[in-house]
């Protein structure tokens, strides 16, 4: 059985646009994980810790036959492979990838819970989750991803991403 899934990249060290490129290399270079969309990148604020580098942010939807826990090790590979270091709680780092949904499951494990558990508060991921799936339906929230994006008080904190007006900078 083909599984749905969505998944949250952030990075804020060194080459962001680099850092999310090659963890979706990474991905797609798994014969069991089909790429089906990716989002356009965006610039966003820190959340949490706050003293730190913005972060660019996409979501990817996947197609695969892995389980839940598989995937989960395939992200964690891929953080690792990309140099992420777990040194400060929402802290910087090269590469974050986050399950956001698997299918239409809903579990929760040791250390993974889907759908995720901030998802739905966080702009950084509602904004590129409403770019390439708006229809997309939040069953506990009885809400599409459209109607959650309209209700975002921080959108503003989300900006579409300009490589050529980041080099001039």
């Amino acid at each position: 059985m083909k599984h749905d899934v969505y998944i949250a990249l952030g990075s804020n060290i060194g080459d962001r646009a680099d850092h999310l490129e090659k963890a979706i290399q990474l991905l797609k270079s798994r014969e069991d994980i089909q790429l089906i969309t990716r989002s356009s990148i965006y610039e966003t604020d820190p959340v949490g810790y706050v003293n730190q580098q913005s972060f660019l942010n996409m979501v990817v939807h996947i197609r695969t036959t892995k389980s839940a826990r598989e995937i989960l090790e395939v992200t964690q590979s891929i953080e690792h492979r990309c140099g992420r270091e777990r040194d400060i709680r929402w802290g910087p780092r090269t590469i974050d990838l986050d399950i956001l949904l698997y299918g239409e499951e809903n579990m929760m494990l040791e250390n993974l819970i889907i759908p995720h558990p901030r998802m739905w508060e966080r702009a950084f991921v509602i904004v590129p989750l409403m770019e390439i799936h708006p229809t997309l339906y939040a069953e506990h929230l009885e809400q599409t991803i459209q109607e959650i994006y309209d209700e975002l008080p921080d959108k503003e904190g989300v900006r579409k991403w300009n490589p050529q007006t980041m080099a001039k900078k």
